[in-house]
């Protein structure tokens, strides 16, 4: 089957993102978490926290808790969790003790 010829015609992106729509947050490791990620801080591309957990170095530390804009996100899942441009996301290692 030959294809025409000529210049591609655009095809619009998935669900009708774009990379410019998706929010660049911040992950921050504290204590044990950030020895375990390798590093202190970086940047991902996520609309939740699912997805900057999944981009991130985070992605190893299912046990730690986690903080976005300082509110605690454990009481829902992860997929639940929006986040806006500029959004903080802070892991903390999992605390001894109870």
């Amino acid at each position: 089957m030959d294809l025409p010829k000529g210049p591609r015609q655009h095809r619009p992106e998935p669900m009708g993102a774009r990379i410019a729509d998706v929010p660049m947050v911040t992950v921050r490791y504290w204590a044990a978490a950030k020895h375990a990620a390798g590093v202190a801080e970086e940047t991902v591309d996520a609309a939740t926290l699912a997805e900057a957990l999944d981009a991130a170095a985070a992605r190893r530390l299912a046990r730690s808790s986690f903080l976005v804009n300082g509110e605690q996100a454990a009481a829902r899942a992860a997929e639940a969790v929006p986040l806006a441009e500029g959004a903080v996301i802070e892991v903390l290692p999992p605390f001894a003790g109870g």
